[in-house]
């Protein structure tokens, strides 16, 4: 059992935990960038550029996008899935989905009250905006939820996998693009609401995947040792 749960850390954890370091790294280059107040030329010359590609259906479409990314939004999909995969009797899956939503906007809330980044104003927003600006908490939870939800299918339909992880990307990324578009965040607050949502993401799967050969190894240890053939019997 031992050598096969050091065999799953091996595989499909280490790989991981790789990609988690490295987003973590990249958060902490930024958040340093940050707290140095060395990024605004930078995030302004982006948000003015996007601003040039303002028209009225790209408007539309950019809201219509951000609020997929809504943490209230996220919060109720989280809960309500989570509900459904504790009735299938999914019982790992649900309390992971669980630590994931509320570990996301909690940490997200203590991230930005810790930095306090003010929101950019270079033009007049159309959408309300509250709170402190660093991380994107549409970035980091939607990252996670929508992370995790690619995650689950993926794992119910492999054949569709690569097809799942695509339009997740594609999703994720579009709705950080918006939050730029419409002016409501700098671009680093986009690229570390990403790197730290990753790195949350990634540990909540890990976990999730250790658990689950924990419990078929301990299982099949189990079988074993009450099968007729045992000789402890």
């Amino acid at each position: 059992m031992l050598s096969k749960i050091r065999s799953l850390i091996s595989i499909i954890r280490l790989g991981g935990l790789a990609v988690a370091a490295l987003a973590m790294w990249g958060f902490a280059t930024i958040a340093q960038e940050v707290l140095e107040k060395e990024t605004y030329a930078f995030d302004k010359s982006i948000l003015l550029y996007l601003r040039s590609l303002h028209t009225p259906l790209r408007d539309r479409v950019m809201l219509a996008f951000t609020s997929l990314g809504e943490p209230n939004l996220l919060l109720a999909l989280s809960v309500t899935l989570g509900i459904i995969l504790w009735v299938r009797k999914h019982r790992s899956e649900a309390t992971t989905i669980a630590v994931a939503g509320a570990g996301a906007i909690g940490l997200n809330i203590l991230l930005k009250q810790l930095f306090a980044r003010t929101r950019p104003q270079l033009w007049e927003r159309t959408v309300e905006v509250k709170f402190y600006s660093f991380p994107s908490g549409h970035a980091m939870i939607s990252m996670v939820i929508y992370g995790w939800l690619g995650y689950l299918l993926a794992s119910r339909f492999p054949k569709q996998r690569w097809w799942i992880y695509g339009l997740t990307i594609i999703l994720v990324a579009v709705i950080g693009l918006s939050r730029l578009y419409l002016g409501v965040h700098w671009p680093t607050d986009v690229i570390a609401g990403y790197s730290a949502g990753l790195v949350w993401l990634i540990a909540c799967i890990s976990s999730l995947e250790v658990w689950k050969q924990f419990r078929a190894s301990s299982a099949a240890s189990q079988e074993k040792f009450l099968s007729p053939e045992n000789p402890h019997e």
